[in-house]
């Protein structure tokens, strides 16, 4: 029985190890199946001249090369040949300050040199002032907005194809370079330059691609199709640029040094000739205002214009204060209905583009100040509408605007991060920290608050260092404070500082404000004055030399002393 035992325990183990080596036999040959088949795979999509796995399903949109697809907040809509994108695509591609006009149910869009409006009814455009008609108008469409961008290629400067077999759009922009090739031989264009890849199009030997970019001995490229994908950079030939990139030239090169030339709306121009200001490259006259009923003026006549000739004679910009003070002593409403109106601001844009024009000048600085609050956003767009109109003729835009804290009127009427993405120049004017209206004694400029408010301009508004006009004061005030308590001041202007404070008066400078201090008592009044001179001015202009900025303001001229204009040369030069 033992031995019987034994037998059948043997065969047992054989056929345990007979079943161990069937299941080895399995596994290997399952292996070599997945193995062969991950082998023809690899040869299929490396031989893949015929695999074609990037069909669209939807119209694709790619500009300048890209493919924005998936950031499309809508369908690209494509009706009657002509091609639709939606105004929320619109300010996410080309322009974010789109905006629908209530009053005149229009859409105005603008770009780089170009304002446009377009409606809803009627089959035309209007751009830069000039209308023309085209074949289609703006539409509605399940409660989203929908511009003919194909019929709007002239404003937003666009080359723009439809390439209905793969169901993609194409644009690019005329002012960015493009490059072009010709493929030398047939040949897929892969998704990536990776060993494993999948085909995106098939280019023949003889087809113009465009070039985008090359890398370790790959191209990427745009084929005929619309496709983006890479092929091997030794199987492209002659090569050749369609256009070239087109930067816009400054105006200026290096620091801008502007200085405000005044005289009042009723006065004349003042005769400069045979001077000239040492270091200035732009001056500033108050030529532009509007009057108390809102009308634009101008106050140049001869004189000015003979002011005009003396600046260019010299290398001199001149860039006229344009100012709403008559209109805002008047009545902030005056200001509050022209940038309320599309219509009255278009006029006011034209005013100031045919002037410019008229007179030969070099750009406008924007003054406008006392401003009602709840006109931030129109004023807003009233410098994103004029903007491209003055770039159009190759003039600049500046625009003065006071620190970020302070009254409604006087400072929350700003949005300086709009104001200075949109203008070629966002001028700060770094005083009045302690105004005329003060109820207590003050600097004018103090340098921390002056810093402080910088800061805010960089860092809190996200204005670009090379955009923001540092304006510093050539005056200051004396401040007197009565028996009762009462305060009042008087401006001095800086060359007559030295002539206001009596002899023998002990000067005291303060760390934080960088300023010298005077306190002295006259007629039974005590007087303060925190002093504008050299060393208050040396401090604040070391502010654009370590943050980059564009450059100093000053006003006014008449008021400083002569060594000034060398100092603010010399730091500027730094």
């Amino acid at each position: 029985m033992e031995q019987g035992k034994r037998v059948e325990k043997k065969q047992k183990n054989k056929m345990s190890k007979e079943g161990i080596e069937k299941k080895k036999s399995i596994i290997v040959r399952t292996f070599i199946t997945i193995l062969a088949i991950i082998v023809i795979s690899i040869v299929a999509l490396i031989a893949n001249d015929y695999i074609i796995l990037d069909n669209n399903k939807r119209t694709n949109l790619v500009i300048n090369n890209k493919n924005v697809t998936s950031n499309l907040k809508n369908d690209v809509l494509i009706e009657n040949n002509i091609i639709y994108l939606s105004k929320q695509d619109i300010a996410n591609f080309f322009d974010k300050y789109i905006y629908k006009d209530k009053e005149t149910n229009q859409i105005i869009t603008t770009y780089e040199k170009k304002i446009a409006t377009i409606g809803f009814e009627e089959k035309k455009i209007n751009i830069n002032g000039s209308e023309k008609n085209i074949y289609a108008s703006a539409i509605q469409k399940d409660n989203i907005e929908y511009l003919p961008i194909s019929e709007m290629n002239d404003v937003y400067d666009i080359e723009i194809q439809n390439i209905e077999d793969t169901k993609v759009v194409t644009m690019d922009s005329y002012n960015k370079e493009q490059k072009r090739a010709i493929v030398s031989s047939n040949l897929p264009v892969k998704s990536s330059t990776n060993f494993i890849a999948k085909t995106v199009d098939r280019v023949k030997k003889g087809d113009i691609v465009v070039v985008i970019s090359s890398d370790k001995g790959y191209t990427k490229i745009r084929t005929e199709k619309g496709k983006l994908g890479y092929i091997k950079s030794n199987k492209l030939e002659n090569e050749y640029t369609v256009r070239e990139s087109m930067e816009e030239e400054k105006q200026i090169d290096g620091k801008i040094n502007l200085t405000w030339d005044y005289y009042s709306t009723v006065g004349s121009a003042p005769d400069r000739t045979g001077t000239t200001i040492d270091g200035i490259n732009v001056v500033s006259p108050a030529f532009f205002y509007l009057d108390e009923k809102g009308n634009f003026k101008e106050n140049i006549g001869n004189k000015g214009q003979a002011y005009i000739e003396w600046a260019h004679s010299n290398g001199y910009k001149v860039w006229p204060m344009f100012s709403n003070a008559e209109a805002a002593t008047k009545s902030l409403s005056i200001t509050s209905d022209i940038m309320n109106s599309y219509e009255q601001r278009q006029k006011l844009i034209e005013n100031i583009v045919n002037s410019c024009v008229k007179y030969k000048l070099d750009g406008i600085n924007i003054d406008f100040e006392n401003m009602k609050q709840e006109d931030k956003d129109m004023y807003s767009r009233f410098i994103i509408e004029l903007t491209p109109r003055m770039k159009e003729i190759g003039l600049i835009t500046s625009v003065d605007v006071t620190a970020p804290d302070g009254g409604e009127t006087w400072s929350m009427c700003f949005d300086r991060n709009i104001i200075g993405d949109v203008a070629d120049y966002i001028v700060f004017m770094a005083y009045d920290e302690y105004g005329v209206s003060s109820s207590k004694p003050g600097t004018t400029a103090g340098y921390d608050w002056v810093k402080l408010s910088l800061n805010k301009f960089l860092q809190t508004e996200e204005i670009e260092s090379d955009k923001i006009i540092l304006a510093v004061p050539f005056y200051t005030r004396v401040w007197t404070t009565d028996g009762n308590g009462k305060v009042t001041s008087d401006t001095v202007s800086m060359k007559n500082i030295n002539k206001v404070i009596p002899d023998g008066t002990e000067r005291k400078w303060d760390e934080d404000l960088k300023q010298n201090y005077a306190e002295y008592t006259k007629g039974g009044n005590k007087k303060q004055i925190w002093i504008e001179d050299i060393e208050s001015l040396k401090a604040k202009l070391s502010l654009i030399t370590e943050n980059n900025l564009a450059g100093v303001g000053s006003w006014q001229k008449g008021m400083e002393t002569d060594e000034v204009w060398g100092v603010i040369k010399e730091y500027l030069e730094k």
